[in-house]
């Protein structure tokens, strides 16, 4: 005797060895012995075997039409026994019975299943729109596979032209579109990126990371609602100085300038000046909302998106020739020893002398022009005078030196800043065919030092304003100099050991960083209350605001700052191939898997992976045949030629981070896309689940 018996709802049959009332036990054709509850018992039978009433069952299910059967089946439950009864005729053999229960269950969108080998009808509406959901899923799959083969073709369908960043940064993996572009890949054996491309889904490489950038970021355009420009609606005193800036010259938000008085006299004012937007911009306003939502400006080679509407920037940006609103840092120093006697922030008016640029003027104002300051030298015509800038430079040595020996040792040198002119550029955003110009500009320079140092004692000594007047803001801290120990923005007033400051609060860009404005409307309430400020600044201490502006100026910064990285990136590369580079001189950085080695280019903002360093050592100086460029993907790989240089303590200084954490640059690499080729189908939602 045989037995066709459900095991965990796949049906087996096999022979009875022995039974009892509450199981039997069963010899499969394999040999393999199993134990079948009684419940689990559907069919004895004594012909055919049980592998030959499979095999018959399985071919007469495929003949049996579940319309049919439905039609035919009782309202009430019953057995699949009962069903082959009505469907076959009188007495069904074991073959046919068998047939009935693989076709009920088979057809679920038209029975249920009420117990082992029992079913119900499912209403008719169910199954009405079951079957128009398996209709649909196959008119879906043979969409899919139309798509797939335009692709494989080189033919880009609209659907998935439209849907392009979608499918590759954002995808739904059940959707039509993204599958069709998976069975295409995989089909052609290309990489998405690749068959897309051919395809002409891609047809300009900068476009696409432009767009891609958009999509994730901005994806209802960078435009700005209609806005009124803020106007300040109080009198402010002038301030008895004459200040200058110091940015690039594609600056335009130009948010601090300086100014120094009493040089000569054994005391100097310095004075640190900050464009005042908070005394307009009200939190909660149209301008406020505006600003937390775009949370920064967006800067990349020959374009930026500012954080604020352009005609407020100009209203509140030191422009040269006026007398801007500005939160004023006045700091009282020792001329001879540099030590800090006091500082008072003041709310006013400051004259902007000058705007000054770096990249006019670094090549003038160099360490041999300022030394020559007590000899009478003139001033070169600028608003400035050579003795003044000597003296700031003197004192954001002492300041630097001050902050490496709270850091414990010093700071890494660093490595060079590069900047990108784009010569060709017609209109507000480039095309990606200009040609790019990469120049370098070494850190450290007298004006870059300049800057950095006082904006970095500004920042630290606000921050500590703030936390002794009780008042909260933004902070950005670093717990130790240790490996792994990262920068972190809090609204906790906590040292930096990475700059060597006891607190270090953004403020000195409040045009262009959200958070630099939100602790510029803290600091006008210290300004205008001094000690009852807490009770008057618009964040109040463990305001979940603040923390929610940190959570979302994170996530933002870090995204814009892989934009720009992914820019250069792409920009580099094409002054590669504008150039016809074949062969670079670079720098090991580490081992990857697989052994190839990424190393950083000497004279380029360039990171990328070679092949042929097995025997080598971080830091060594090597140079490079570069392989095929991928702009689209930001790709480009290398074979080492040649060694120039062992390891140096040089080398390995300026390889890897800026010890303060703060300088950390994002090194953009290839694209990553979310297409996934090798994982297995994600399951389509069952149309006949209740």
């Amino acid at each position: 005797m045989h037995l066709l018996f459900d095991e965990a709802g796949k049906f087996l049959a096999g022979r009875i060895l022995s039974e009892t009332d509450a199981s039997a036990q069963v010899e499969l054709d394999s040999g393999k012995r199993v134990k079948v509850k009684a419940a689990n018992q559907l069919l004895r039978f004594e012909q055919p075997g049980p592998t030959e009433l499979l095999a018959q069952a399985q071919a007469q299910a495929a003949e049996v039409d579940p319309a049919l059967a439905w039609e035919f089946a009782p309202e009430t439950e019953f057995g699949f026994a009962d069903l082959a009864t009505d469907y076959f005729g009188d007495a069904p053999g074991p073959v046919q019975q068998a047939a009935a229960l693989l076709a009920l269950h088979e057809a679920p969108h038209y029975f249920r299943r009420a117990g082992k080998g029992r079913y119900r009808k499912a209403p008719a509406d169910i199954v009405a729109q079951a079957l128009a959901a398996i209709e649909k899923k196959k008119q879906i799959a043979a969409q899919v596979s139309a798509w797939a083969d335009a692709l494989a073709r080189g033919e880009c369908p609209a659907p998935i032209g439209e849907q392009l960043y979608r499918i590759l940064f954002k995808p739904d993996k059940n959707a039509p579109e993204y599958k069709a572009v998976v069975e295409a890949a995989r089909a052609t054996q290309m990489a998405p990126l690749a068959l897309l491309t051919r395809a002409g889904a891609i047809s300009s490489p900068y476009q696409f990371h432009w767009q891609r950038f958009l999509f994730e970021n901005f994806p209802r355009g960078t435009g700005f609602p209609p806005l009124e420009v803020p106007q300040l609606h109080e009198e402010l005193p002038l301030a008895p100085v004459q200040a200058v800036s110091i940015d690039d010259a594609q600056t335009t938000e130009i948010d601090d300038a300086l100014s120094l008085r009493g040089l000569g006299s054994g005391r100097v004012v310095l004075g640190i000046h900050i464009a005042a937007p908070g005394l307009a911009i009200a939190p909660g306003d149209a301008l406020d909302e505006v600003g937390r939502a775009r949370l920064s400006t967006v800067y990349m080679p020959g374009h930026k998106i500012t954080m604020l509407p352009d005609a407020v920037v100009q209203a509140w940006t030191l422009t040269a020739g006026q007398a801007v609103p500005a939160l004023s840092l006045y700091l009282t120093l020792d001329e001879a020893s540099l030590a800090i006697e006091g500082s008072e922030t003041r709310l006013e008016r400051v004259p902007i002398a000058a705007n000054l640029r770096h990249d006019q003027l670094d090549g003038l104002i160099t360490n041999a022009w300022l030394e020559q300051a007590d000899a009478g030298a003139d001033d070169a015509g600028l608003a400035i005078g050579r003795a003044e800038l000597a003296f700031l430079y003197n004192l954001a040595q002492h300041l630097k030196a001050r902050r490496e020996q709270v850091r414990g040792k010093p700071e890494p040198a660093g490595r060079p800043d590069y900047s990108f002119r784009l010569v060709g550029q017609h209109g507000e955003a480039p095309s990606g065919d200009e040609t790019v110009v990469i120049s370098q500009r070494q850190r450290g320079a007298p004006l870059d030092l300049v800057v950095s140092e006082l904006m970095i004692l500004a920042n630290s000594t606000w921050g500590d304003w703030l936390k002794s007047l009780g008042v909260p803001g933004i902070y950005r801290s670093q717990a130790s100099l240790a490996p792994g120990i990262r920068v972190r923005m809090g609204t906790r007033a906590l040292p930096h050991a990475g700059i060597g400051v006891s607190s270090y609060a953004w403020s000195t860009s409040p045009l262009r960083r959200y958070v630099d404005l939100v602790n510029q409307w803290q600091l006008i309430a210290c300004a205008r209350h001094g000690k009852a400020a807490a009770l008057a600044a618009p964040f109040k201490p463990k305001d979940a605001q603040l923390l929610a502006i940190v959570s979302a100026f994170d996530a933002a910064y870090a995204a814009y700052g892989a934009h720009q990285a992914s820019m250069e990136r792409f920009w580099t590369l094409r002054h590669l191939q504008q150039h016809g580079t074949t062969e670079l001189t670079a720098t090991l950085l580490r081992e990857l898997p697989g052994g190839a080695w990424l190393v950083r280019a000497d004279t380029l903002p360039l990171v990328f992976s070679v092949m042929g360093a097995q025997a080598l050592a971080r830091g060594a100086q090597v140079r490079v045949r570069l392989g095929n460029i991928d702009p689209i993907a930001l790709d480009v790989h290398g074979s080492i030629t040649e060694v120039l240089a062992a390891p140096g303590a040089t080398a390995l200084d300026n390889g890897e981070a800026n010890g303060s954490g703060e300088d950390e640059d994002v090194t953009a690499g290839p694209l990553a896309i979310a297409v996934e080729l090798d994982e297995a189908e994600a399951p389509a939602p069952d149309p006949t689940a209740p």
